[in-house]
């Protein structure tokens, strides 16, 4: 290996993003090892937050990291560009060329060596191949894809408004013998039917709720009445991941915001109408989400000799290096890991965390010679936010790793606590205070929604 190592990080998600700003910080900055980080976007965005985005919530503009200026200030280099394939042989990884709108070139296909390799390429929605999904459905896997939603959403209610206003002025312009006193918002609907009752699912049903609220008080013709919300899970309960008793209470504040919660469903087929269960019932949807199933991409499959799972996550040994070669790491959604109790470690944002933390110390143990550590993954539990109608979760204890339901302003606390962690990783604690205090001022001079 050479006296200054090359390390490159596939992906610049909360856990690619975490390591490289590490590993800059310390190794980059001291001229130890050259880092470079390579993602297909200029952006960072915590995937935590697309729903949030999607609905309008969120500000994606004013959340974001720009890759260049934070490998700036971090020490580390940033390749924009989408891997695709990779050469163990040389120790290369291809990046497919990018073009614009246009259709023009922007960067040629190029190749970029390493010493160590880390994939962190995340993790994409899994439709399981159902026919029509692909076609009809939005999915949540990036931040180009929420602020399609988004727009979509805002002009859909735009339209809707509309078709209220007319249906006043009608109501107007009718003679009171002829007027059948039928509340103008009637049978004016949005039905919003989501596929997956994980915290993407849930969280999204209740913010489109709060959007609505919220649209409503800047004079669109609206109301709760006007939007019907269908959650669309295959097993027998929402929130799987979770205690039962936490998913009877979600379900409780569910049904009190009228969403219409349909366990034990499975989706056969999506047509431009909605859903078409394996009962052949129709559960008619004007926005189709598909949020159920995580499937890393399909290039990562077997990508020149790695083990992977069926579902094209890459294998890993405890060091989270690869089965195949000890010179490449996998961490996050995109590598499968399979602790001594036989369970894999589960797809979340926290796991991500732990794995960049981990492979952080396994990289210097390596390039100083020293014997890599196991990993352990450590479930702090799990949080879902209702938006501004309630927070729910569970949290493990320190006595035999029992959990504890904990909700309300506590738990949104909490919840907001693991963004701030991440911050505090990317940006230390003096930027994230600043960036906390800018946030309280933008609520008080900014739309709480966002409105374009």
């Amino acid at each position: 290996m050479h006296s200054e190592p090359k390390i490159v990080i596939i992906g610049g998600g909360a856990g690619g993003l975490e390591l490289a700003t590490r590993l800059g910080n310390t190794m980059g900055k001291k001229k130890k090892a050259h880092i470079h980080l390579v993602d297909s976007n200029p952006t960072h965005l915590w995937k935590p937050l697309l729903h949030e985005v999607a609905t309008g919530s969120l500000d994606s503009d004013i959340d974001e990291v720009s890759y260049l200026s934070h490998a700036y200030k971090h020490h580390f280099h940033f390749h924009i560009g989408k891997m695709d394939g990779l050469n163990r042989e040389q120790k290369h990884i291809l990046l497919a060329p990018m073009f614009d709108d246009k259709g023009e070139e922007i960067k040629p296909a190029r190749s970029l060596s390493y010493d160590l390799l880390v994939i962190a390429i995340g993790s994409q929605t899994n439709d399981f191949g159902t026919p029509g999904a692909a076609e009809y459905c939005a999915f949540l896997d990036s931040r180009h894809q929420a602020d399609a939603f988004h727009q979509r959403l805002i002009n859909t209610y735009l339209k809707l408004s509309s078709k209220v206003e007319e249906r006043e002025v009608e109501q107007l312009t009718t003679s009171p013998s002829d007027n059948t006193n039928v509340n103008t918002k009637d049978n004016i609907v949005l039905t919003v039917g989501i596929v997956g009752a994980g915290a993407t699912g849930v969280e999204l049903a209740a913010e489109l709720h709060n959007t609505t609220t919220l649209l409503q008080a800047y004079g669109l013709k609206l109301n709760a009445d006007n939007l019907k919300v269908t959650i669309i899970e295959a097993g027998p309960r929402v929130l799987p991941a979770l205690p039962a008793r936490i998913s009877s209470a979600v379900v409780t504040d569910l049904k009190t915001l009228n969403i219409d919660v349909r366990t034990e469903t499975r989706i056969t087929q999506v047509t431009k109408e909605g859903f078409e269960t394996a009962e052949g019932e129709i559960i008619q949807a004007d926005i189709r989400v598909w949020a159920a199933g995580v499937k890393a991409p399909e290039f990562l499959k077997n990508i020149d000799g790695l083990e992977s799972t069926p579902n094209n996550q890459i294998i890993v040994k405890p060091s989270l290096q690869t089965t195949i070669d000890d010179s490449i790491f996998a961490i996050g959604d995109c590598a499968s890991y399979t602790q001594e109790n036989g369970l894999r470690v589960p797809p979340r944002a926290q796991s991500a965390h732990q794995m960049a933390n981990h492979v952080y110390k396994n990289t210097r143990r390596l390039l100083e010679n020293k014997p890599l550590k196991d990993y352990i993954y450590k479930d702090h539990g799990s949080l879902v936010s209702l938006s501004r109608y309630s927070t729910v979760g569970s949290l493990m204890g320190n006595l035999m790793g029992k959990s504890t339901m904990v909700e309300g302003r506590a738990a949104r606390i909490v919840y907001i606590s693991l963004y701030r962690m991440h911050q505090m990783a990317l940006h230390g604690w003096f930027r994230t205070a600043l960036i906390i205090f800018s946030g309280r001022i933008n609520r008080i001079i900014r739309p709480r929604l966002k409105l374009h």
